[in-house]
């Protein structure tokens, strides 16, 4: 009886933690899309520059994520959500303490690198810590929990920014991760540990090719507008594009010898596996750059306060936490057909907002982009 009780208190305490893990990593994504006009202004920096501020989080956390999951299965899970969320917390004060550019990149990209060692975890002990009916609950509280991150990302950033609290301007959105860090590191004792008996070992040498490839391209995308495209970009981008190459065939070598490897490339030939990949990546592409342009359009562009934009976004948030409070009934009750309902839903959102802005009557008027939005968020 008593165990049963320390496993109920677990449950009550484990889901807040988690989902305050979930709260930072995604709130870090949309805050800085706020505040990239502000930071562009201060650091005098490009359009590269900044992109590098957004893509160089987006690139770590995406590399690192099979990775930070491995590590949590061979190690324990809430050590590494612990271990993610003290280096997470420790890579924002950086952020905040950035005296360039340079330094804010780098950060960011130690920030997402520790939101990977983070993020699968959450995940994970979702699994462990509740049963199947339970744990749709808590994945729909999960999806919730992003939605709102983004909504604060938008509003609050806008709102620290304007209030300048202690003369920080935009590093407060940064330095304000330290205590909500602490209080999830110390609340993080009360998670049961979980790990796997027989958890596949990291492949290194696969993360490091992936993570060069993309970095090699990356980099000439980011760079070639604003420096006129040099000469350099094709060869650069010729060996990014070797790079992955030679990530598929070392993991098409090591996945007939193992089962470690980061990417299988047999899953690629599974029925719905490519389609599903194709999709992931169209929404997040389109949706990362978007929220960073459209941010720098409303505030450069349009004129508006870093808190009148960030608070144009939230309807789009409202709609995003919605649906995805709705969305396992709806895929419990029509399948994965929901999914594809869901990509037209999004496509007729982004190109409402692509007509208003061409058309310019939006420009007068930002209050005319909220249909657009709302339709974007709920897609």
């Amino acid at each position: 009886m008593e165990q049963s009780l320390a496993e109920g208190d677990r449950r009550l305490v484990g889901l807040p933690v988690l989902l305050l893990g979930g709260f930072v990593t995604v709130f870090d994504l949309f805050v800085v899309n706020v505040a990239a006009p502000v930071i562009q202004q201060q650091f005098a920096a490009d359009f590269a520059g900044v992109g590098l501020i957004i893509a160089g989080y987006e690139l770590a956390f995406g590399v690192l994520l099979i990775a930070g999951g491995r590590l949590g299965d061979r190690f324990g899970r809430r050590r590494m959500f612990s271990l993610g969320m003290l280096g997470f917390t420790l890579a924002s004060a950086l952020c905040g303490l950035a005296t360039s550019l340079a330094m804010l990149i780098a950060a960011r990209f130690l920030q997402g690198a520790m939101a990977a060692l983070l993020f699968p975890q959450i995940y994970a002990l979702l699994r462990v810590l509740y049963g199947p009916h339970q744990r749709r609950r808590a994945f729909a509280w999960l999806g919730m929990t992003l939605g709102l991150a983004a909504i604060l990302g938008q509003i609050f950033g806008g709102f620290i920014i304007e209030a300048n609290i202690f003369g920080s301007g935009w590093r407060m959105i940064f330095l304000i991760n330290l205590p909500i860090g602490a209080l999830a590191i110390l609340a993080a004792r009360s998670l049961p540990e979980s790990r796997l008996e027989q958890a596949q070992r990291l492949d290194g040498m696969g993360l490091l090719l992936a993570a060069a490839g993309l970095l090699l391209l990356l980099v000439p995308l980011l760079e070639g507008p604003s420096r006129g495209w040099p000469w350099w970009i094709l060869p650069v981008l010729a060996l990014g594009l070797g790079g992955l190459w030679a990530f598929i065939r070392w993991e098409r070598r090591l996945s007939m010898r193992s089962g470690d490897a980061v990417l299988d490339p047999a899953l690629l030939r599974q029925g719905s596996f490519t389609p599903g990949v194709v999709v992931v990546l169209a929404i997040y592409s389109t949706a990362s750059s978007f929220f960073l342009c459209f941010a720098l359009l409303l505030q450069s562009g349009m004129g508006l306060t870093p808190f009148q934009a960030g608070s144009l976004f939230a309807p789009a948030s409202v709609a995003f936490m919605l649906a995805s409070f709705l969305a396992p009934t709806f895929v419990q009750r029509w399948g994965n057909g929901v999914l594809a309902f869901g990509v037209v839903i999004y496509a007729t959102g982004m190109a409402l907002l692509v007509v208003q802005v061409v058309w310019g009557a939006a420009l007068a008027q930002p209050l005319w982009l909220l249909p657009g939005l709302v339709i974007l968020g709920f897609g």
